[in-house]
């Protein structure tokens, strides 16, 4: 099975269609297969006492200025969904709420994506278990008792899934990362297992990451890390994506079968070289 490869664009865009376009852009043009965004119903997440309270941000002074200054709705999805198809690469979103759950369906989007903040979220995972689309499920946060009955709703329901394991710091500590999960993760429960990262470095936890296993990677994106956003830090900057694609996919290809061979320019070398001496 091939690499799987998606740009968590997330809310990195900071409410700007412009930005979010140029993002879309830069992961076509690196050979991502996805990219990625977030989705709330503000009103549905958060409470009212948080959403009033102070938040200083381009947007205003409270929380719920900030929270809405992030958010996209119909407009901005129908221009995404269809610059997406004009550039041949997939889109989807992960939903925080019911109510983003059915907006994103509207697109039938390629995918879905359960962010680690709802995989203990049981009633959530049913309803998106359902549709019976593939759906990747981030595991940060997460014991192996939740994860188990993540993964029991989404096997009755008969749903393809794949987990991501992860770790939900931003950004992440790379002596965090806990890689070995896993190969454990792909034995305890018999599918493929990604990575979702978020550190700040750009290749060698994500490409160790392959080298362990993982058959997809999902990495945040920007423009500039120096942006406004909780998530900038830990994301890859535009510039730097195509290296990063072409580096990862490179790394089953460096691991090799595992099988003893002497491959052609190998047996010129040894033609000119090796002396055999017999008994």
């Amino acid at each position: 099975m091939s690499l799987f490869l998606v740009a968590e664009i997330g809310i990195n865009h900071n409410g700007d269609l412009l930005v979010a376009k140029k993002l879309i852009e830069a992961a076509a043009d690196a050979g991502f297969d996805a990219v990625k965004f977030q989705k709330r119903t503000i009103d549905a997440v958060y409470t009212q006492e948080f959403l009033d309270s102070r938040r200083d941000s381009p947007w205003g002074t409270t929380q719920r200025e900030q929270k809405q200054g992030l958010e996209f709705g119909d407009e901005e999805y129908s221009l995404i969904n269809d610059y997406c198809e004009k550039l041949n690469i997939g889109w989807s979103a992960s939903a925080w709420d019911l109510q983003s759950v059915e907006f994103i369906r509207k697109f039938d989007v390629g995918f879905n994506k359960i962010a680690s903040a709802m995989l203990g979220h049981l009633p959530f995972l049913r309803e998106v278990a359902l549709e019976g689309k593939k759906t990747f499920l981030s595991t940060g946060m997460a014991t192996i008792e939740e994860i188990d009955q993540a993964v029991e709703v989404f096997q009755e329901a008969n749903c393809p899934f794949e987990l991501m394991h992860c770790n939900s710091t931003y950004p992440m500590p790379e002596e965090d990362a806990n890689l070995r999960c896993i190969p454990m993760l792909k034995e305890r429960y018999r599918c493929d297992v990604g990575y979702s990262g978020h550190e700040s470095s750009l290749l060698k936890v994500s490409a160790a990451a392959v080298a362990l296993g993982a058959t997809s990677i999902e990495r945040h994106i920007t423009m500039d890390r120096a942006m406004y956003g909780s998530d900038q830090a830990a994301s890859v900057s535009a510039n730097a994506l195509r290296g990063f694609v072409e580096a990862v996919r490179k790394v089953p290809l460096i691991l090799g079968s595992g099988e003893k061979v002497i491959t052609p320019a190998e047996a010129a070398v040894r033609e000119k070289l090796r002396i055999d001496v017999g008994e």
